[in-house]
């Protein structure tokens, strides 16, 4: 499989991606913006260090000045290059991925990546371009970055809150901001070890949490998981409850936009219908967007939202320019605080339908290709979008089908207002299509 994404760079590290490969990267980067500077940090992986220099002295030697953070989250990336001026950022990170991976996020100017970039450098890595001397120096990003972080929020009750870091990059940050604006934080793994010894780093996988449930349950405190890199989040109740990151960002935005009457909000378009009629609710101006940071982000600047949210944990916010989960973090425990609720209390008042998770099927391009086609054909009288895929809007419920651009697989969601609505538009679009019900019969679905 290729390591070159649609919206970054990543693969497993000694297979598809080694310090050679590395190196090519940071010189095409460097060619790309021409002698101009750049932030570069890295997670906590074993990896990171040995493809950080390679990609170092692949910018260097292709006239890149490099600004070295060192190993740091990836928001505190974004933040560095926003406060030292720089052209371009990059985060050696794997992001929620097993420790054996490993990649590159990449931002140029004031805009995130795009399919295109990427292919660009795909293939400028590939060739051999003239060499200039660039420059390379440190500069110090953590600090700096909490300072600025912290100044608007003012102290708040010392409630309980559980922060796990699964040994990833926020092991240090996470804890320490919570604790400067008064909350009592319990530590769950963190301690730094890029192997993860401990859970998987991707918490939206809610199995991945048991730990997390268990300490929240037992010491009646909310809780905040961080996937590796330090830029996702998702939340845990005082009842051990895994709270949905759709559900999360339908109670910011409430709160956000209570301040901001007709302000807009980009939301993943795999979302709960939770999160439009929140927003809308709230007087909002709701708008769908194809999942994936870059698409998310590029649409946030494009309308000049109030926030962004996508269902993997992932929340923007227009005051930043960026997404930043420490933020999140704050927010809610701000949003608590004002409402003297729990957690488990203020979710009392946000809704909660029967929705499926993706539900993915394999499937050659072209038959994915005429899947689709059969399904618009077959709902052709119902509201339909086309962002990515087709989802179709039924009376009381929705449907998605998605062909993945990285991997031959067709993928299905579905959500309702009840069980029985679900089970109902589920059981019509798989029969839509005389391909999809063959495909998933041989996938046993």
């Amino acid at each position: 499989m290729s390591i070159y994404k649609a919206c970054d760079i990543r693969g497993v590290y000694g297979s598809d991606l080694d310090e050679e490969i590395a190196e090519r990267l940071g010189g095409a980067v460097g060619e790309r913006i021409a002698g101009r500077d750049v932030v570069l940090g890295s997670d906590l992986r074993p990896s990171s260090s040995p493809l950080k220099w390679a990609f170092a002295r692949g910018l260097v030697s292709h006239g890149a000045q490099v600004v070295d953070i060192g190993v740091v989250p990836t928001p505190v990336v974004y933040d560095a290059k926003d406060r030292l001026g720089t052209y371009a950022a990059v985060m050696v990170t794997a992001s929620h991925n097993p420790p054996e991976y490993n990649g590159f996020k990449l931002m140029f100017g004031d805009r995130p990546v795009t399919p295109e970039d990427i292919d660009a450098l795909a293939k400028a890595a590939e060739e051999t371009g003239p060499t200039s001397r660039g420059s390379y120096r440190t500069a110090p990003a953590l600090e700096p970055y909490a300072e600025s972080l912290l100044a608007p929020w003012d102290k708040l009750t010392p409630r309980e809150v559980v922060v796990d870091a699964g040994n990833g990059a926020m092991w240090w940050l996470g804890p320490m901001a919570l604790q400067r604006v008064g909350l009592r934080v319990e530590p769950l793994y963190c301690l730094p070890d890029g192997a993860f010894p401990h859970r998987h780093p991707n918490p939206a996988v809610a199995t991945h949490l048991n730990d997390l449930q268990a300490v929240c349950a037992r010491l009646g405190a909310w809780g905040a998981a961080y996937d590796g890199d330090g830029d996702r989040v998702i939340f845990v109740d005082e009842n051990g409850r895994v709270l949905a990151a759709d559900r999360i960002f339908a109670l910011l935005v409430e709160h956000r936009l209570a301040d901001d009457a007709g302000g807009r909000v980009v939301y993943d378009l795999k979302s709960s219908s939770v999160v439009p009629e929140a927003i809308e609710r709230a007087g909002g101006v709701a708008l769908a967007e194809r999942s994936g940071h870059a698409f998310i982000k590029a649409r946030m600047l494009d309308e000049q939202a109030a926030l962004g949210g996508e269902i993997s944990g992932h929340y923007f916010f227009g005051a930043l320019g960026r997404d930043d989960a420490l933020y999140a973090t704050l927010m809610l425990a701000e949003i608590l605080d004002k409402r003297g609720l729990s957690l488990a209390a203020a979710m009392e008042g946000v809704p909660s339908y029967p929705i499926t998770p993706d539900l993915r099927l394999p499937c050659a391009p072209e038959r994915a290709d005429a899947i689709l086609s059969d399904l618009e054909a077959t709902f052709a009288d119902l509201p339909r979008s086309h962002l990515d895929g087709v989802k179709i809007q039924f009376a009381d419920g929705w449907a998605l089908a998605r062909r993945s651009v990285t991997e031959p697989v067709i993928t299905l969601r579905f959500e309702a207002k009840s069980q029985e609505s679900l089970e109902a538009i589920r059981s019509r679009v798989m029969t839509a299509s005389p391909g999809l019900q063959r495909i998933a019969s041989e996938a046993g679905s």
